[in-house]
């Protein structure tokens, strides 16, 4: 008997993959969860300060100082976290964040003394880490170990849409600049991550017993417990095997040098052009809107060229790209008027090129690299790469522009190709492991949206 053909796939698929998009079927909570949160992200990254400054008596350096403390503070809870995650799961990790930033923006539109923003932001803060935790081990969950580049880079681009469109929504409500207009905004707020917290906790499939590239699913009695950090037996490890892991550890530092390359728009970039290179500000955020619009429109694009790559060389390429951005912003000192503006074009393109390619691959690594049963302990350390290195670099970038305006770039550029030889190597998966199982594996015959499989 002749083997029935394919269907041919759909236009919507094929779109789909031109795109370089993961299938979305069966997907549509768990994006509309990463849409409200980076929406929720664009809104309340625009406008707290002025929200702040308007609600309460408080000075602008008082709100700052407020929100800082209250950042610093969540600094040591991704270990916690990890051993959150490893107990229960991502999917309940990432709901109970957004939940608990819930209960964060709550405390913001009742909060009138320093000592309450500070209680709060630490609150918000503590939800995003946990979200930003669990998303990452949930996203390979619903890959199932298909496509997992692609949803990397979607869920990154995803970010930046929903980033950029809050923004906007925040600059209208800032244009009113009444009182209950800022209120309205922060109780959106709290009703959407509400919601996205009930999407995510009601994804089906969605079980850290069931994580994704492991293959078909084979009963393994230890497991359970060992997700739970008790010891049957074998050894249950914690943060002291992590620490052994000298492979991961390389993942971890090589994150630091993305991390302080991620600062560079928020911390450097404005400053470093409007006083040392004369540009107009404006100049600078035309070249913000270029980066945001490149990963917003370019990134499932990147994502599939990456996917048909070893993570290691693609992680390579992104280090050089930073490195070769940051020379061209150092030189910008000595070049005519002219071709500043030239240069900074480049130099945005190359470093926007760098962000597509650097972070799906480590995004995927730091949970495929990880053992399943200590992967949230995993992730903890990962994730304090994000949160030390997120608290150092503008202090230390900005006391190095002080010292002269090329410094910070030759730092930059430093780590970067330092970074290289740590790479080398990391996609070579150990004999006596195999948590992760290729990309063409089985995947469960259950959807990620609630509805099974027929």
């Amino acid at each position: 008997m002749m083997p029935q053909p394919s269907p041919a796939p759909s236009a919507w698929r094929r779109i789909q993959t031109a795109w370089g998009l993961p299938d979305l079927a069966g997907k549509g909570r768990f994006v509309t969860a990463n849409l409200i949160d980076s929406l929720g992200n664009g809104l309340v990254v625009a406008f707290t300060v002025v929200f702040f400054v308007k609600t309460t008596s408080l000075s602008l350096v008082a709100v700052g100082a407020a929100l800082t403390v209250g950042q610093l503070l969540v600094l040591p809870f991704p270990l916690f976290i990890g051993r959150l995650l490893d107990k229960y799961g991502p999917r309940t990790v990432v709901a109970a964040g957004n939940w608990i930033s819930v209960a964060g923006f709550i405390g913001f539109l009742f909060s009138h003394a320093a000592w309450q923003i500070v209680l709060w932001q630490f609150v918000v803060q503590l939800g995003s880490t946990a979200f930003w935790m669990g998303n990452s081990p949930l996203t390979v969950l619903v890959a199932r170990g298909i496509e997992r580049a692609r949803w990397f880079g979607f869920v990154r681009a995803l970010r930046n849409v929903g980033v950029g469109f809050g923004g906007a929504a925040s600059a209208v409500a800032l244009s009113i600049g009444t009182v209950a207009g800022l209120r309205a905004v922060m109780v959106i707020n709290v009703v959407t991550f509400a919601v996205a917290g009930w999407l995510v906790i009601t994804l089906r499939g969605a079980d850290t017993s069931e994580a994704a590239g492991a293959g078909p699913a084979e009963p393994k009695p230890a497991e359970p417990e060992q997700a739970a950090g008790e010891t049957t037996g074998q050894p249950s490890g914690g943060y002291r095997t992590v620490l052994k892991d000298t492979r991961y550890l390389r993942l971890v530092a090589t994150n630091i040098s993305f991390v302080f390359s991620s600062t560079v728009i928020t911390v450097l970039l404005a400053v470093y052009a409007v006083d040392d290179l004369d540009v107009g500000a404006w100049i600078v955020g035309v070249f913000v809107v270029l980066n945001a619009a490149m990963v917003a429109l370019l990134q499932t694009l990147a994502s599939r060229w990456i996917e048909a790559r070893r993570p290691v060389t693609v992680l390579v390429l992104a280090l050089l790209f930073n490195a070769a951005a940051f020379v061209v912003f150092g030189t910008l000192l000595v070049l005519p008027g002219g071709a500043v503006i030239a240069g900074l074009l480049i130099a945005m393109v190359l470093y926007t090129v760098a962000e597509m390619l650097g972070s799906p691959p480590t995004s995927e690594l730091s949970v495929v690299m990880a053992p399943e049963h200590l992967r949230g302990r995993y992730l903890g350390v990962y994730q304090l790469s994000w949160s030390v290195g997120g608290a150092v670099a503008p202090a230390l970038l900005t006391a190095l522009l002080e010292g002269g305006a090329a410094l910070p770039w030759v730092f930059l550029t430093a780590i970067s190709v330092l970074a290289v030889p740590l790479v080398l190597g990391l996609d070579r998966r150990p004999a006596a492991t195999s948590e992760a199982a290729p990309a063409g594996d089985v995947a469960p015959k259950e959807q990620l949206d609630g509805d099974p499989v027929g």
